[in-house]
């Protein structure tokens, strides 16, 4: 049974603050303390190829509000067609550098986003920030934007590349609504373990069972910001698909 509005849970708003400014002062200090590996990468980057070290993209953020999103540039061709099937880019793309083979695998590439912690847009861990204009929403997955996205996350120790894109999903929704300093704790080590042993060994898929409960706790229980929704094009958000019957819920597990 759904809940009334003034009824409904938010999400962990009280521990956000706190690690937010934690998050802060972390950009602040690592920042510092990898500014070698900025100038190293730079350096490296323009020996290549000569080109721009720093390449930005529009993401969506908190509130699905846009920002750029720094990187250092790793492909060749940065004005690709984009494919929402296949948003992970692989280690054997052809458009990628030889530096940024490197730089990917060692996810260096994305230490130019603790500029981003420091301007308030992004946190340490949390959702992926997705590109803008891309992709299409439930109404029920606007629960992850309720908080900024991270440089690392809960779907990125948990597969990554090789789940599937409901799957990446699922896991952006729970980590939303199960917010807490331990889960951090346990994402920031697992990290370093991805770091060290890559993505294919921590692989951890989720059953529909599994998916289907999440949604419906989302959807009867949570209250997700109206003005949310406003920031998005129109038909970037549908209305909640009926959860999946036993059946067809077999049938789609069997294909992963």
């Amino acid at each position: 049974m759904k809940r009334e509005n003034n009824q409904r849970k938010k999400v962990n708003t009280g521990y956000l603050d706190f690690k937010y400014a934690l998050d802060f002062i972390f950009a602040f200090f690592a920042l510092i303390a990898t500014s070698p590996v900025f100038a190293a990468v730079a350096i490296a980057i323009k020996i290549e190829d000569g080109g721009k070290v720093i390449f930005s993209q529009p993401r969506r953020g908190r509130y699905g509000k846009i920002f750029n999103c720094y990187k250092f540039r790793s492909m060749k061709d940065t004005d690709i067609p984009f494919d929402p099937n296949r948003p992970v880019i692989k280690d054997n793309n052809a458009n990628l550098t030889k530096v940024g083979k490197v730089i990917r695998k060692l996810r260096i590439d994305e230490l130019p986003q603790l500029a981003n912690i420091l301007r308030g847009e992004m946190c340490i861990i949390g959702h992926r920030p997705l590109m803008a204009h891309h992709f299409q929403y439930e109404e029920w997955e606007l629960i992850k934007f309720e908080m900024r996205p991270g440089l690392t996350g809960l779907g990125q120790v948990s597969g990554n590349s090789h789940l599937k894109d409901r799957t990446r999903r699922y896991y952006d929704a729970y980590y939303v609504t199960h917010l807490s300093f331990f889960a951090d704790v346990k994402i920031f080590f697992k990290t370093i373990a991805v770091l060290f042993a890559g993505e294919r060994r921590f692989i951890k898929r989720v059953p529909w069972d599994e998916y289907n409960a999440l949604k419906l706790d989302v959807i009867e229980n949570y209250k997700i910001n109206e003005a949310t929704a406003g920031n998005f094009d129109e038909g970037e958000v549908i209305p909640n698909k009926p959860i999946s019957q036993p059946e067809a819920a077999m049938t789609e597990a069997s294909k992963e």
